[in-house]
């Protein structure tokens, strides 16, 4: 630690930084993660919307066809779900996922297949909200 100090000259600013960027960067990935999963419950309310049509006989077939893939996404999920409970969740999960990825087998829900893709918007939206606030600071 003592080359550290002298290499360095505020090591205390540094963890300071590097702790806030953790805890922000843990923020925009449940903000992510809270994205998906409120996507996945929209689209299960509207496959028993469907399912529910489909019992009085007044939903179409191509309605039918996407909750039976809303329903398979949901069996995805409740499967990865297993994992969750067993010892060694987050070692276990990843490598659930990357081993599917491997064979080719999609194991997450639809809805988080795209979540670099919100991380991404999120990151647009967050410096376009920067900007703004600058452009009204400099006035």
């Amino acid at each position: 630690m003592k080359i550290y100090r002298h290499i360095h000259r505020a090591p205390v600013r540094v963890l300071r930084i590097g702790h806030r960027r953790f805890w922000l960067r843990l923020k925009r990935d449940m903000l992510v993660l809270k994205d998906a999963l409120s996507q996945e419950t929209q689209e299960t309310k509207d496959m028993l919307v469907i399912y529910k049509r489909y019992t009085r006989n007044s939903a179409s077939k191509e309605e039918l066809a996407e909750a039976n893939k809303q329903l398979a996404d949901l069996i995805k999920g409740l499967g990865l779900g297993v994992f969750a409970v067993l010892p060694f969740a987050p070692i276990t999960i990843p490598v659930v996922v990357k081993l599917g990825k491997l064979v080719k087998v999609d194991i997450l829900p639809s809805s988080f297949n795209n979540l670099a893709q919100r991380k991404a918007e999120l990151n647009r939206h967050k410096q376009k909200l920067k900007q703004a606030g600058e452009k009204g600071i400099s006035k």
